[in-house]
Protein backbone atom coordinates (compact mmCIF):
# COMPACT_ATOMS: atom_id res chain seq x y z
CA UNK A 1 0.00 0.00 0.00
CA UNK A 2 1.35 3.45 -0.80
CA UNK A 3 1.37 7.09 1.28
CA UNK A 4 -1.55 7.96 -1.06
CA UNK A 5 -3.86 4.91 -0.62
CA UNK A 6 -3.62 4.97 3.04
CA UNK A 7 -6.91 4.60 4.82
CA UNK A 8 -6.56 7.74 6.55
CA UNK A 9 -6.09 10.54 3.53
CA UNK A 10 -8.55 7.81 1.77
CA UNK A 11 -11.67 8.88 4.06
CA UNK A 12 -10.72 12.54 4.00
CA UNK A 13 -13.55 14.19 1.76
CA UNK A 14 -12.81 15.46 -1.42
CA UNK A 15 -14.51 18.88 -2.66
CA UNK A 16 -17.25 18.18 -5.43
CA UNK A 17 -15.04 19.53 -7.87
CA UNK A 18 -11.76 17.48 -7.97
CA UNK A 19 -14.16 14.49 -7.80
CA UNK A 20 -14.70 12.29 -10.84
CA UNK A 21 -18.22 11.99 -12.25
CA UNK A 22 -20.23 9.00 -12.16
CA UNK A 23 -23.05 10.59 -13.87
CA UNK A 24 -20.56 11.53 -16.57
CA UNK A 25 -19.52 7.92 -16.50
CA UNK A 26 -23.05 5.96 -16.43
CA UNK A 27 -24.50 8.67 -19.01
CA UNK A 28 -24.04 5.85 -22.35
CA UNK A 29 -26.00 3.30 -20.14
CA UNK A 30 -28.68 6.07 -19.09
CA UNK A 31 -29.32 6.67 -22.62
CA UNK A 32 -29.38 2.85 -23.93
CA UNK A 33 -31.49 2.08 -21.00
CA UNK A 34 -34.25 5.07 -21.91
CA UNK A 35 -34.78 3.33 -25.05
CA UNK A 36 -33.76 -0.37 -25.26
CA UNK A 37 -35.95 -3.60 -25.11
CA UNK A 38 -33.45 -5.47 -23.55
CA UNK A 39 -31.38 -3.17 -20.60
CA UNK A 40 -33.25 -2.14 -17.57
CA UNK A 41 -31.65 0.21 -15.59
CA UNK A 42 -32.10 -0.02 -10.93
CA UNK A 43 -31.29 2.58 -8.83
CA UNK A 44 -33.50 1.40 -5.98
CA UNK A 45 -30.26 0.43 -3.96
CA UNK A 46 -29.05 3.41 -2.04
CA UNK A 47 -26.97 4.62 0.77
CA UNK A 48 -26.21 7.44 2.79
CA UNK A 49 -22.58 8.35 4.01
CA UNK A 50 -21.59 12.45 4.82
CA UNK A 51 -24.60 13.72 4.49
CA UNK A 52 -24.85 12.40 0.62
CA UNK A 53 -26.85 9.73 -1.12
CA UNK A 54 -25.47 7.37 -3.05
CA UNK A 55 -26.81 4.36 -5.32
CA UNK A 56 -25.50 1.03 -5.98
CA UNK A 57 -26.51 1.13 -10.02
CA UNK A 58 -27.05 -2.39 -11.21
CA UNK A 59 -28.08 -2.62 -15.34
CA UNK A 60 -30.38 -5.66 -16.54
CA UNK A 61 -29.53 -7.04 -20.17
CA UNK A 62 -32.17 -9.77 -21.14
CA UNK A 63 -30.69 -11.68 -23.79
CA UNK A 64 -32.65 -12.90 -26.74
CA UNK A 65 -34.59 -16.16 -25.67
CA UNK A 66 -32.41 -19.41 -25.92
CA UNK A 67 -33.76 -22.08 -24.00
CA UNK A 68 -36.03 -22.85 -21.16
CA UNK A 69 -34.13 -21.03 -18.25
CA UNK A 70 -32.73 -17.68 -18.16
CA UNK A 71 -28.81 -17.88 -17.39
CA UNK A 72 -28.14 -15.55 -14.59
CA UNK A 73 -25.00 -13.99 -14.51
CA UNK A 74 -23.95 -11.21 -12.20
CA UNK A 75 -20.70 -9.40 -13.19
CA UNK A 76 -19.09 -6.50 -11.22
CA UNK A 77 -16.40 -4.11 -11.39
CA UNK A 78 -15.40 -0.72 -9.56
CA UNK A 79 -14.89 -2.64 -6.05
CA UNK A 80 -11.53 -0.39 -5.87
CA UNK A 81 -11.98 2.85 -6.87
CA UNK A 82 -8.74 3.09 -8.44
CA UNK A 83 -9.62 0.59 -11.12
CA UNK A 84 -11.85 2.49 -13.45
CA UNK A 85 -10.60 0.22 -16.29
CA UNK A 86 -13.13 -2.72 -15.25
CA UNK A 87 -15.93 -0.25 -15.25
CA UNK A 88 -15.25 1.70 -18.84
CA UNK A 89 -14.77 -2.39 -20.11
CA UNK A 90 -18.51 -2.97 -18.85
CA UNK A 91 -19.63 0.47 -20.63
CA UNK A 92 -17.89 -1.21 -23.55
CA UNK A 93 -19.72 -4.87 -23.33
CA UNK A 94 -23.06 -3.20 -22.66
CA UNK A 95 -22.50 -1.37 -25.81
CA UNK A 96 -21.46 -4.14 -27.73
CA UNK A 97 -24.55 -6.28 -26.43
CA UNK A 98 -27.15 -3.65 -27.51
CA UNK A 99 -26.22 -3.89 -31.10
CA UNK A 100 -25.42 -7.71 -30.90
CA UNK A 101 -27.87 -9.03 -28.55
CA UNK A 102 -27.45 -12.60 -29.96
CA UNK A 103 -24.42 -12.57 -27.55
CA UNK A 104 -26.40 -12.65 -24.45
CA UNK A 105 -28.65 -15.06 -25.98
CA UNK A 106 -30.23 -17.04 -23.11
CA UNK A 107 -28.87 -14.76 -20.20
CA UNK A 108 -29.99 -12.28 -17.75
CA UNK A 109 -26.88 -10.61 -16.81
CA UNK A 110 -26.72 -8.24 -13.90
CA UNK A 111 -23.95 -5.53 -14.40
CA UNK A 112 -22.63 -3.79 -11.39
CA UNK A 113 -20.27 -1.39 -12.88
CA UNK A 114 -19.48 0.60 -10.08
CA UNK A 115 -19.32 -1.25 -6.40
CA UNK A 116 -17.38 1.49 -4.90
CA UNK A 117 -18.92 4.65 -5.59
CA UNK A 118 -17.19 6.92 -2.88
CA UNK A 119 -13.87 5.26 -3.90
CA UNK A 120 -14.60 5.96 -7.37
CA UNK A 121 -15.27 9.43 -6.88
CA UNK A 122 -11.81 10.04 -5.18
CA UNK A 123 -9.92 7.81 -7.20
CA UNK A 124 -8.22 5.64 -4.26
CA UNK A 125 -8.90 1.95 -3.91
CA UNK A 126 -10.89 2.42 -0.39
CA UNK A 127 -14.29 3.61 -0.03
CA UNK A 128 -14.51 7.18 1.65
CA UNK A 129 -15.13 5.20 5.39
CA UNK A 130 -11.21 4.11 4.73
CA UNK A 131 -12.42 0.80 4.04
CA UNK A 132 -11.15 -2.03 1.56
CA UNK A 133 -14.53 -3.22 0.40
CA UNK A 134 -13.24 -6.27 -0.95
CA UNK A 135 -12.02 -7.72 2.39
CA UNK A 136 -15.71 -6.71 3.45
CA UNK A 137 -17.72 -9.91 2.51
CA UNK A 138 -19.50 -12.43 4.76
CA UNK A 139 -17.80 -10.89 7.56
CA UNK A 140 -20.93 -9.19 9.47
CA UNK A 141 -19.62 -5.96 7.82
CA UNK A 142 -20.90 -2.49 8.67
CA UNK A 143 -20.22 -1.20 5.40
CA UNK A 144 -23.27 0.00 3.69
CA UNK A 145 -22.13 -1.08 -0.07
CA UNK A 146 -21.06 -4.31 1.06
CA UNK A 147 -24.19 -5.06 2.55
CA UNK A 148 -26.63 -4.07 -0.40
CA UNK A 149 -24.00 -6.10 -2.69
CA UNK A 150 -24.69 -8.96 -0.15
CA UNK A 151 -28.68 -8.52 -0.66
CA UNK A 152 -27.83 -9.03 -4.53
CA UNK A 153 -25.74 -11.63 -4.18
CA UNK A 154 -28.39 -13.63 -2.00
CA UNK A 155 -31.22 -12.53 -3.62
CA UNK A 156 -30.26 -13.00 -7.68
CA UNK A 157 -29.54 -16.52 -7.13
CA UNK A 158 -26.73 -16.07 -10.12
CA UNK A 159 -24.79 -19.25 -11.54
CA UNK A 160 -22.16 -17.12 -12.14
CA UNK A 161 -20.32 -14.58 -10.74
CA UNK A 162 -17.08 -12.33 -12.64
CA UNK A 163 -15.29 -9.66 -11.17
CA UNK A 164 -13.01 -7.10 -12.83
CA UNK A 165 -9.75 -5.80 -11.80
CA UNK A 166 -6.84 -4.02 -11.97
CA UNK A 167 -3.46 -5.11 -10.82
CA UNK A 168 -0.72 -2.65 -10.63
CA UNK A 169 2.14 -5.64 -10.11
CA UNK A 170 1.41 -7.14 -12.82
CA UNK A 171 2.56 -7.27 -16.42
CA UNK A 172 -0.09 -9.08 -17.53
CA UNK A 173 -3.69 -10.30 -17.77
CA UNK A 174 -4.71 -13.35 -15.44
CA UNK A 175 -7.58 -14.65 -14.09
CA UNK A 176 -8.67 -16.37 -9.91
CA UNK A 177 -11.36 -18.88 -10.02
CA UNK A 178 -13.94 -20.55 -7.48
CA UNK A 179 -16.93 -22.13 -7.04
CA UNK A 180 -18.09 -25.06 -9.61
CA UNK A 181 -15.95 -27.37 -11.03
CA UNK A 182 -16.05 -26.31 -14.57
CA UNK A 183 -15.06 -23.01 -14.10
CA UNK A 184 -11.28 -24.32 -15.30
CA UNK A 185 -13.03 -24.66 -18.03
CA UNK A 186 -14.31 -21.12 -18.59
CA UNK A 187 -10.77 -19.17 -17.66
CA UNK A 188 -8.38 -20.62 -19.63
CA UNK A 189 -10.91 -19.96 -23.13
CA UNK A 190 -10.99 -16.67 -21.31
CA UNK A 191 -7.13 -15.88 -21.09
CA UNK A 192 -6.78 -17.02 -24.71
CA UNK A 193 -9.49 -14.39 -25.87
CA UNK A 194 -7.57 -11.90 -23.83
CA UNK A 195 -4.18 -13.15 -24.39
CA UNK A 196 -4.70 -11.62 -28.35
CA UNK A 197 -4.63 -8.08 -26.52
CA UNK A 198 -2.22 -8.26 -23.91
CA UNK A 199 0.37 -10.56 -22.28
CA UNK A 200 -0.73 -13.20 -19.97
CA UNK A 201 0.67 -13.44 -16.79
CA UNK A 202 3.29 -16.31 -16.37
CA UNK A 203 4.88 -15.92 -12.97
CA UNK A 204 4.16 -18.88 -10.80
CA UNK A 205 3.58 -16.78 -8.16
CA UNK A 206 1.29 -13.57 -8.68
CA UNK A 207 -0.10 -11.29 -6.25
CA UNK A 208 1.19 -13.67 -3.21
CA UNK A 209 -0.35 -16.52 -4.54
CA UNK A 210 0.78 -19.99 -6.63
CA UNK A 211 -0.04 -19.46 -9.96
CA UNK A 212 -0.40 -21.91 -13.21
CA UNK A 213 -0.40 -20.26 -16.80
CA UNK A 214 -1.72 -17.35 -15.13
CA UNK A 215 -4.61 -18.94 -13.52
CA UNK A 216 -4.88 -18.72 -8.95
CA UNK A 217 -7.10 -20.96 -7.06
CA UNK A 218 -6.78 -19.00 -3.93
CA UNK A 219 -7.51 -15.92 -2.96
CA UNK A 220 -7.70 -13.65 -0.02
CA UNK A 221 -10.55 -13.79 2.84
CA UNK A 222 -13.74 -11.44 2.69
CA UNK A 223 -13.72 -10.73 -1.39
CA UNK A 224 -17.02 -10.83 -3.28
CA UNK A 225 -18.20 -14.08 -3.64
CA UNK A 226 -21.58 -15.62 -3.62
CA UNK A 227 -22.97 -16.43 0.27
CA UNK A 228 -21.12 -18.98 2.06
CA UNK A 229 -23.82 -21.74 2.19
CA UNK A 230 -25.29 -21.17 -1.25
CA UNK A 231 -25.91 -24.63 -2.99
CA UNK A 232 -25.13 -25.37 -6.15
CA UNK A 233 -22.25 -22.98 -5.54
CA UNK A 234 -21.85 -20.64 -8.99
CA UNK A 235 -18.66 -20.82 -11.21
CA UNK A 236 -16.72 -17.38 -9.69
CA UNK A 237 -14.09 -15.78 -11.70
CA UNK A 238 -12.12 -12.32 -11.25
CA UNK A 239 -10.33 -11.42 -14.10
CA UNK A 240 -7.46 -9.24 -13.39
CA UNK A 241 -5.46 -6.84 -15.77
CA UNK A 242 -2.46 -5.22 -16.51
CA UNK A 243 -2.62 -1.41 -14.96
CA UNK A 244 0.27 -0.15 -17.31
CA UNK A 245 -1.20 -0.97 -20.76
CA UNK A 246 -3.41 1.82 -23.00
CA UNK A 247 -7.12 1.54 -21.42
CA UNK A 248 -8.18 0.45 -24.66
CA UNK A 249 -6.52 -2.38 -24.96
CA UNK A 250 -7.24 -3.09 -21.23
CA UNK A 251 -10.71 -3.19 -21.84
CA UNK A 252 -10.76 -4.92 -24.71
CA UNK A 253 -9.60 -7.53 -23.27
CA UNK A 254 -11.73 -7.65 -20.40
CA UNK A 255 -14.64 -7.19 -23.12
CA UNK A 256 -13.24 -10.30 -24.95
CA UNK A 257 -12.74 -12.44 -22.32
CA UNK A 258 -16.63 -12.14 -21.06
CA UNK A 259 -17.86 -12.58 -24.98
CA UNK A 260 -15.53 -16.05 -24.20
CA UNK A 261 -17.25 -16.90 -20.94
CA UNK A 262 -20.68 -16.46 -22.21
CA UNK A 263 -20.14 -18.53 -25.25
CA UNK A 264 -18.59 -21.39 -23.04
CA UNK A 265 -20.75 -21.48 -20.82
CA UNK A 266 -23.84 -21.45 -23.43
CA UNK A 267 -21.72 -24.51 -24.91
CA UNK A 268 -21.56 -26.24 -21.45
CA UNK A 269 -25.43 -25.38 -20.68
CA UNK A 270 -26.49 -27.20 -23.81
CA UNK A 271 -24.02 -30.20 -23.81
CA UNK A 272 -25.62 -30.84 -19.92
CA UNK A 273 -29.47 -30.58 -20.88
CA UNK A 274 -28.19 -33.35 -23.59
CA UNK A 275 -26.67 -35.92 -21.27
Amino acid sequence: MTIADSPLKIATQLPRAKRRSISDLLAPLERIAATSPNLVANHEARFEMSGETYDLPRYLFVGPRGGDTPIRIGIFAGIHGDEPEGIHAIVQFIKLLETKPELAAGYYLSFYPICNPTGFEDATRFSRNGKDLNREFWKNSAEPEVRLLQAELQSRSFQGIISLHTDDTSDGFYGIVGGATLTKNLIEPALRAAEKLLPRDERPIIDGFAAHNGIIRDCYEGILTAPPRVRPRPFEIILETPSAPPNYLKEAAFVAALQTILLEYRKFIAYAANL
